[in-house]
């Protein structure tokens, strides 16, 4: 299994994802790196136990985004022709999104350090950010001359707006954690050595719930952002057919008309 992107799940259902390449800032530059986002979803599709994910990276960068040296001698990404590189990014870098944005529980972004480029939208396609005061972030594509190529046109409009995206896609300027936190591209800034407890801290708050309403609820919210408001109520509706026959639910009811704490069993 992978020693880029490193795993390891407590005893609260909470899965940690570390990108684990400290000396390349955890550039994404690799299909062994791409390949592994994909194997560690599908073994936390396959865990049920699984409440919820926190992704961060080792070292002081977050994720330093694609491999600049690689574009200067068209290696890597950059390899071939434009057929040769649209492909490459389609069955490459592009899985990431698709596999780590598709996950039934939710995630948060342990941002430690700068998030750049392809590592800014790497933390966008988490549910939620929080991020170390040292933590710097920038949609730097067109400084270098290409756009973004992994998602970050569709994710970052998601996470701050349309129109702050484009001023960070169009100028490529870099934002420090207080102008982030300001634009809501993360929920909450801390000192870099309380971040990983405060992502743990929400991350078990979070898993302690039934885990089938956890999974329903990111997926309702999910499919609001793009469906009709006559779509999503009848979403809710089979959903909530489904939450009300759950064991979790009745024992949420009875836990709360006997006054104590419920104990959930993921049924």
């Amino acid at each position: 299994m992978s020693e880029f992107l490193l795993m390891s799940v407590d005893d609260h259902g909470v899965a940690t994802l570390t990108m684990n390449q400290a000396e390349t800032r955890n550039a994404l530059s690799s299909p062994e790196q791409w390949s592994a986002f994909g194997e560690r979803c599908a073994q936390i599709r396959a865990d049920r136990s699984i409440r919820a994910v926190i992704l961060t990276g080792n070292g002081p960068a977050f994720c330093a985004g694609g491999n600049v040296k690689h574009m200067r001698d068209r290696q890597g990404i950059a390899a071939g022709s434009p057929w040769d590189i649209r492909n490459t990014y389609r069955e490459g870098i592009q899985q990431i999104p698709l596999s780590l944005y598709q996950l039934e529980v939710p995630t948060i972004a342990a941002i430690n350090g700068p998030a750049i480029g392809a590592g800014l939208d790497l933390a966008c396609m988490c549910d939620l950010r929080l991020a170390s005061s040292e933590a710097r972030f920038a949609e730097s594509f067109v400084r270098l001359g290409i756009v973004p190529g992994d998602g970050g046109a569709w994710l970052l409009q998601r996470a701050v707006g349309q129109q702050k995206a484009l001023e960070m896609a169009l100028t490529g300027d870099m934002i420090d954690a207080n102008e982030a936190l300001a634009c809501g591209l993360v929920l909450k800034v801390l000192p870099a050595d309380q971040l990983m407890d405060a992502a743990h801290t929400l991350a078990r708050k979070i898993a302690a719930n039934p885990a089938h309403a956890l999974r329903m609820t990111k997926r309702l919210f999910r499919e609001a952002q793009t469906a009709r408001l006559e779509t999503v109520l009848e979403l809710s509706a089979a959903y909530q057919a489904l939450a009300h026959h759950t064991a979790d639910h009745q024992e949420a009811v009875s836990a709360f008309l006997d006054k104590r704490t419920p104990r959930f069993e993921g049924r």
